[in-house]
């Protein structure tokens, strides 16, 4: 287990107080697909405040509208909108040709954690949770690599899921949209990893949103969104990474829980 404590010290040396630092020399642009999500909203504002010009994507324009005006008022930076469903793959191609740059920066961090006792009987329901968790952000994220290929630099952030790493009886479905998405960041980060473009997959674990609000979470396995947000700076723009967990101390909890035999696995609630 020696290895598991040095690697644990080694993911929590990440100082993440005093952010944003080390703020890009030239201006660069960044695109939140998920923009009104918490974790969305958190990074667009840190993101801005590093000197970075914010592009947020989403279903919502009113929201997107709201979301971007507080940000220009609370950094200076310049703020735009743009439409996107995540669902409508067909459209991916025009929305990243009526982009008016080509941001240097992309990141997704939409997703539907959904119902998994309804997913198990409901199709449709089930359907959606893959597509929103996998298809969509895998499509778009293929695309934007492609294009970022083509001029040689460019940075795409996935944010994916510790539920990813092994499928459990409570949210397998969610788990396996995840499972899929950290698989195609990865195949990405080999195809593009002599190249200008960086891949980062980033497994936040319990994160206190919207979308848990309700939900008993454990305190030291919760990170709230700015948390995620300085995290995700600090790996993306800082010190370049390739996959990390917010908190340190899901990297032990899930190669313990990956390394269980599957006999024994099986009759584990986890």
């Amino acid at each position: 287990m020696w290895f598991l404590l040095r690697a644990y010290r080694s993911l929590g040396r990440f100082d993440l107080a005093h952010l944003p630092e080390n703020s890009p020399k030239d201006a660069q642009s960044l695109l939140v697909i998920g923009g009104t999500s918490d974790i969305g909203r958190a990074c667009a504002l840190l993101f801005a405040e590093a000197g970075f010009t914010i592009l947020l994507a989403g279903r919502d324009k009113e929201s997107l509208t709201r979301e971007a005006g507080d940000i220009a008022a609370r950094s200076g930076a310049d703020v735009s909108v743009h439409p996107l469903d995540i669902l409508e793959t067909e459209t991916f191609e025009d929305f990243i040709k009526n982009l008016p740059i080509l941001p240097d920066l992309v990141l997704s961090v939409v997703g539907l954690l959904g119902d998994q006792t309804k997913a198990e009987t409901d199709l449709l329901h089930a359907r959606t949770i893959i597509r929103s968790n996998f298809e969509g952000p895998a499509l778009l994220l293929g695309l934007f690599a492609e294009k970022f290929a083509a001029r040689d630099q460019g940075v795409i952030v996935g944010v994916s899921s510790v539920a990813g790493d092994r499928g459990r009886a409570n949210n397998y479905v969610y788990g396996a949209g995840k499972a899929g998405f950290s698989a195609f960041l990865s195949g990405l980060r080999n195809r593009f990893g002599k190249t200008g473009v960086h891949v980062l997959t980033v497994k936040p674990g319990f994160v206190r949103t919207r979308m848990t609000a309700g939900m008993p979470l454990p305190g030291p396995l919760t990170a709230e969104p700015v948390e995620v947000a300085k995290a995700i700076y600090r790996a993306a723009v800082v010190h370049p990474r390739n996959v990390i967990y917010v908190k340190p101390v899901w990297y032990l909890v899930m190669t313990i829980i990956t390394l269980i035999p599957e006999s024994i696995f099986k009759r584990l609630r986890i």
